[in-house]
């Protein structure tokens, strides 16, 4: 019997070859985006779990309040883990991270490593990275120890074994020995390194001291707390020990401190401190898509099969006269429909293979290596296949099997009007979610293109940044370019827009003529800084060599400092005291706002201020044309005069614009994702349009031959369905306009949600489904109305 039901299936899915094809491929299509979404989204899902210890693993972070704002940091002060650990015996230990982009050198090899990483000896036995080499214990024990990926250590020792050998760290050369190799870091962790330098290089030899600073902000911090131990209860200990060990000092700075604790499994999605983050709103955002798109699938394969119900239906008339039940019958198309979801399992898997290396270029992280590596998921989607075979098949199933033998063996059977009905509420539920799809995927690139085109208050065209690191001869480099040809202007600086700086203890003369303490953005610069980036002033003036004073007496501040201050106009704080890290002076001038951070947040408070030792970013304008052979004459310049150090730059624009590349992928994988739900959802669409064309087949033969044209036929097929997607979008503006006000919420500067978004994504709907429906009711058409008459 079951051998039977398989072979009348294949036959029934062969003589039906185009509806065949229709309903394996809309599963198919499907089931690929779903299981795409589901590697993403249990991608991002598992940063950090794969640590044996990461339950009992927190970072420590910190809410700095001053008598003006309260400031988020990533990390605690310097002092507070070590202090911690000594105060606490629920801490079992402490690790802090620095990641940092070093210089090493072995013989002429010379890289600058981006993904370099100080950390203190406890780093191994917090995290559960594995040692190839070395003692975990020890390995970051001792200053100048360095422990290297395997791939890295292979970059600078070949097939060598590094374990003992030497390697140059920093700009100035200072000898460090190899004392680990560990594996390649995993894409999921948000503390990576590709080279990790022992903390106490910082804390015995470069920055003496720093263990016991309260009020110098920079490293991240792990603490990992023995078995059983409440986080909660510890982090309510931390006020008492910060009165302890630094009320005095937070009183006297009037920068009141507040420490917490994060868990390291969710501060990759959760956390909103930081860079690089994960966002768990996205990962919510496309497993309801992942979901949409199933009930789609599951959707049209219900209407697909549907449709050909009076093709069916004079064979379970004979069924049943020749003694078949309803079970039997209900089984028979259970069985098809388990069958023809098989067969999109199969092509799901290869569809997903060839996919996926595209896909995770478009992700931008290697989420899979490949589908067939993954035995647990293979089996997971061979069961998501059979269950939404069996769920899918249920209603279709239920309607085939209930006709009766004599009037479908007269010509006479309609599935009535509740299946009708049904049929119909489906397709306003498809389009419903594809139009809010749209109206999602144009507000995105809306957003998007609104933070690429909003004027930034700068110019970043033309401007490229070349990587000095404090080199003593930075100096002489600037001269040496500026007098290429090509070179417009060059300055140099700690930051430049999009790049990191400081937060800095400022002590500035507010409108009541007081010295408020406030923590100040920093950037130091040098004379030809602000003419370079063309920032327009708004008060005062810019730095000038006429003025000696302006190197170490002079601050500019931005309007929203001056705001912060208290002052109803820029004029009004010009000449006003400041006093800031040892220094004092006057405020000269005052800029207008621009964006040196992420269009995702305000504006905030900045200081600049001249500190030629500070600087390690030289910024050279250059003409447009022969950019190539300008770069290659920097590079010249820049291996004559610092031959220790790899010549390193980027264009600013692009640069800048880095910043926004987690929302241009969430925009790109929405849209593929919108495409293909949209795709599935006009499959839906062909196959009520083809049921309902079956169902007035003599209809239409008779208007035909009463006079009907092409156009009339057209439109008396169509006329019906547009009304679905008509009401498909008045259901859809409403939900989508509430969610993606949420999701622009997120942004500090947005964009509106206009009418004419509303009215694109209608008129694309309406488009998309009139394309669809006249494919079909064209044939109706121009059948021949002899044929149509006969089918009654």
């Amino acid at each position: 019997m079951l051998k039977n039901y398989f072979k009348i299936a294949f036959r029934n899915l062969w003589r039906h070859r185009v509806f065949s094809f229709i309903n394996i491929m809309g599963l198919t299509v499907g089931m690929t985006a779903c299981l795409l979404i589901f590697l993403y989204v249990r991608f991002e899902l598992s940063y950090d779990r794969f640590h044996p210890k990461a339950d009992r693993v927190y970072r420590v972070v910190a809410d700095i309040k001053t008598p003006t704002e309260t400031l988020p940091s990533q990390g605690p002060a310097w002092a507070v883990p070590g202090h911690i650990k000594f105060d606490f015996p629920e801490v079992e230990a402490f690790t802090r991270v620095a990641p940092e982009n070093l210089l090493f050198r072995k013989g002429d090899i010379k890289f600058n490593e981006a993904n370099s990483i100080w950390a203190d000896s406890a780093f191994f036995q917090i995290f559960g990275f594995k040692l190839l080499k070395g003692d975990p214990r020890t390995a970051l024990k001792e200053p100048f120890s360095v422990v290297m990926s395997a791939s890295t250590a292979k970059k600078y020792f070949g097939k060598a074994d590094p374990m003992g050998q030497t390697i140059l760290i920093t700009s100035e050369g200072s000898p460090a020995t190899i004392t680990g190799i560990m594996q390649d870091m995993p894409e999921n962790t948000q503390v990576k390194g590709d080279v990790l330098v022992s903390m106490t290089t910082i804390t015995t030899q470069y920055a003496k001291g720093i263990d016991d600073q309260w009020s110098n902000y920079s490293p991240w911090a792990y603490i990992l707390l023995k078995p059983g131990t409440d986080a909660k209860t510890l982090e309510k200990k931390f006020p008492a020990f910060l009165e302890k060990w630094s009320g005095k000092e937070m009183k006297e700075l009037q920068m009141f401190v507040t420490l917490k604790l994060e868990k390291l499994k969710e501060v990759y999605l959760y956390s909103s401190r930081g860079d690089s983050l994960g966002s768990i709103r996205n990962v919510y955002i496309f497993s309801i898509i992942a979901l949409f798109i199933l009930i789609i699938a599951c959707i049209n394969f219900i209407n697909l099969t549907t449709a050909r119900a009076s093709e069916r239906a004079k064979e379970v008339g004979i069924r049943k006269v020749a003694g078949a039940v309803r079970p039997q019958l209900a089984r028979q198309f259970l069985g098809e429909s388990i069958v023809i979801c098989f067969i999109a399992f199969l092509l799901t898997l290869g569809l997903s293979a060839l996919l996926l290396p595209s896909f995770n270029q478009l992700a931008g992280k290697t989420i899979s290596t490949g589908i067939f590596h993954d035995g647990p998921l293979v089996a997971l989607l061979l069961g998501t296949g059979i269950v939404i075979g069996l769920l899918a098949g249920i209603y279709p199933a239920f309607v085939l099997s209930s006709f009766k033998p004599i009037e479908v063996l007269k010509g006479r059977f309609a599935t009535g009007n509740k299946g009708n009905i049904l049929r119909k509420g489906l397709v306003i539920s498809q389009f419903a979610i594809s139009t809010a799809l749209i109206i999602g995927t144009i507000i995105v690139y809306t957003q998007m293109s609104y933070m690429r085109n909003r004027e930034l208050g700068f110019n970043k065209d033309q401007v490229l940044v070349v990587e000095t690191k404090s080199e003593k001869k930075r100096g002489a480099l600037q001269e040496a370019i500026s007098r290429l040809p090509n070179i417009k202007t060059s300055a140099l600086s700690a930051s430049v827009p999009g790049s990191g700086h400081p937060g800095a203890y400022s002590e500035v003369e507010n409108v009541k003529g007081d010295l408020q303490i406030t923590n100040l953005d920093l950037y130091f610069v040098d004379f030809d800084y602000i003419p370079l980036y063309n920032f327009k002033m708004a008060a005062g003036r810019a730095f000038s060599r006429e003025y000696k004073t302006d190197s170490g007496q002079a601050m500019i501040l931005n309007e929203a400092a001056v705001r912060m201050l208290g002052y109803h106009s820029p004029d009004q704080a010009i000449g006003k005291k400041f006093k800031q890290w040892g220094h004092e002076g006057r405020i000269i001038g005052v800029i207008q706002d621009f964006h040196y951070k992420s269009l995702q947040t305000p504006i905030k408070p900045l200081s600049i201020r001249m500190n030629w030792d500070n600087t390690t970013l030289l910024s050279v304008k250059v003409n447009a044309a022969n950019i190539q052979k300008t770069i290659a004459s920097i590079e010249k310049e820049f291996k004559t005069i610092i031959p220790n150090r790899p010549f390193s730059y980027y264009f600013l624009d692009e640069f800048f614009d880095r910043q926004y590349r987690n929302e241009e992928r969430f925009g790109r994988l929405f849209l593929n994702f919108a495409v293909l739900a949209i795709f599935i959802s006009c499959l839906g669409l062909l196959g009520l349009a083809s049921y309902a064309t079956m169902q007035r087949t003599r209809e239409i033969g008779i208007r035909k031959v009463m006079g009907a044209s092409v156009s009339n036929i057209i439109n008396l097929l169509s006329k019906d369905f547009l009304k679905l997607v008509i009401i498909s979008f008045f259901i859809a503006a409403p939900v989508a306009w509430y969610f993606m006000h949420k999701w622009l919420a997120d942004f500090a500067y947005r964009t509106s949600i206009s009418w004419w978004i509303f009215a694109m994504a209608g008129v694309l709907a309406i488009l998309i489904a009139v394309v669809t429906i006249s494919v079909q009711a064209f044939r109706a058409a121009v059948a021949n109305p002899v044929k149509s008459l006969r089918t009654e």
